[in-house]
């Protein structure tokens, strides 16, 4: 049986107190690895060697963090299948989904690597003779990250390839269902030539680990993707002594299709935009709001292209749903359909007719509030279909939600797109482009209760680094 430790000063540690626990693959429920379940004892031990390498690597060259992403990137390509692997076994991640996230952890370390050589500042002059003024951007400290199961190579690689970047040190809390993905970031860093204690993980139960991270002293500033009522708790740990963070804490993202889309490029957008890794996306298309004149021929279509999804077996390819993640999660799921369907929603296809742990895809109609599925996240393969009649009705249904991450709209008139982006309340808007989008450049981000601050190669800076003005007296 594997067994996987800590990460810590640039070497595997056991847990202070001898604990493990069992990473489960969801397909089969058999495991596959004893993970080291780490204790506060642990986070600071872990934040401590972060501190220290902070001295040394806040002043290195910018070539020196350039080659090390350069390479770390280079030895993802080397080693894809390897990771393809980790994220079919470990989380359930379906062959299409794996292969988008390891070529974005690619993609980000390479984006990563042009970052240390503009991290430039500006001379100003001063209002005084004899006198000008400069601003350098500096890094931080210590960031806290954390870590969702869903994607988690790709949020490691968005969190840790910045902070590399800037000369900041880190400490990551990744989920208790994706610990081996990390195992192996960890070893593609250390292979990369990072100096040890820049990166390290803390692996173990985040209820138990998460407070003690996010408020432990030594921490500078807190980057967290995972559900809003643990992102408000983190906010508040952090609001204590002033720390900046970023919070991605997932969505209600709308879909609209005007009568005057083209049908069959939305309901290819709409498929992928709900079904990928079986709905566990933040940016899933849970609600499709479809113009009247359009509404009977996307349904039909819709509804033909769920019945045909493969669900189940992740060694075929062409399998799109995989399993849940934890009976947990699989209980929510269960719960918001069987919710909706007592309080009167229609079911088009889908329900509670399980493969083992895969749902079905399913497709409700008839959603109203008071049913959960109206309001509430179900992080699965289920998507609500609201009919309106104009793009006043289905922009004001669109921002009905407390969320705010992606939207998305389908529409060949220009003006309606453009006025759709203009009003969206959503961090993120796609005009004729599915809701899940993602790049490592991009300002990613949300508003409302999906979260707070952005993340990308620029955006990051406003966390990661800190402007530090200097004056100087000639004569």
């Amino acid at each position: 049986m594997k067994q996987s430790n800590l990460w810590i000063g640039g070497q595997h540690v056991e847990p202070s107190g001898g604990d493990y626990f069992d990473d489960i693959n969801p397909s089969d429920q058999s495991v596959i690895a004893k993970v080291a379940k780490g204790s506060a004892s642990d986070i600071d031990k872990a934040v401590g060697a972060a501190k220290e390498a902070f001295q040394a690597f806040s002043r290195t060259q910018a070539k020196e963090r350039e080659k090390v992403l350069c390479d770390a990137a280079s030895i993802v390509e080397r080693d894809k299948d390897e990771y393809l692997g980790l994220l079919i076994e470990e989380v359930g991640s379906p062959v299409m989904k794996a292969q988008f996230e390891v070529d974005y952890c690619i993609n980000a370390f390479r984006a990563a690597a042009g970052v240390p050589r503009r991290l430039t500042g500006e001379t100003m002059p001063l209002d005084r003779p004899g006198a000008f003024g400069m601003s350098v951007r500096e890094p931080v400290g210590v960031i806290a990250c954390i870590t969702p199961f869903n994607v988690p190579l790709l949020k490691n690689v968005k969190q840790i390839a910045m902070v590399i970047a800037t000369g900041n040190t880190s400490v990551l809390l990744p989920s208790e269902f994706a610990t081996q993905v990390t195992v192996k970031f960890a070893e593609t860093l250390d292979e990369a030539g990072l100096p040890g204690g820049v990166f390290n993980y803390v692996t173990g139960d985040p209820f138990d680990i998460g407070d003690v991270l996010t408020s432990h002293p030594g921490v500078a500033a807190v980057n967290f993707c995972g559900s809003p009522v643990i992102g408000k708790r983190v906010a508040e740990i952090a609001a204590k002594d002033l720390k900046p963070i970023t919070l991605e804490l997932g969505g209600k993202s709308p879909l609209i299709v005007l009568d005057d889309a083209d049908l069959e490029k939305a309901i290819e957008t709409a498929t992928i935009g709900i079904f990928f890794f079986q709905g566990q996306a933040c940016m899933a298309s849970s609600r499709i709001i479809l113009q009247s004149g359009i509404a009977p021929s996307f349904i039909d279509a819709f509804t033909d292209v769920a019945r045909n999804i493969k669900v189940g077996d992740l060694s075929d390819p062409e399998t799109a749903i995989g399993p849940i993640i934890s009976e947990r999660q699989a209980n929510r799921i269960r719960t918001h359909i069987d919710d909706a369907l007592g309080k009167g929603a229609a079911l088009l296809h889908g329900g509670n007719e399980w493969t083992g742990q895969c749902c079905p895809p399913t497709i409700l109609t008839d959603v109203k509030e008071g049913m959960t599925v109206f309001r509430e996240e179900t992080f699965g393969p289920v998507t609500s279909i609201y009919i309106v009649n104009t793009l006043e009705e289905a922009l004001t249904l669109a921002n009905d939600t407390e969320y705010g991450l992606s939207f998305s709209i389908f529409t060949s008139n220009i003006t309606d797109a453009l006025k759709t982006a203009r009003e969206a309340n959503s961090g993120m808007v796609h005009i004729n482009a599915m809701s899940i989008q993602d790049e490592p450049h991009v300002p990613f981000g949300d508003n409302g209760l999906s979260g707070f601050g952005r993340e990308g190669t620029d955006a990051d800076l406003d966390i990661m680094t800190r402007w530090k003005w200097i004056t100087v007296q000639v004569d």
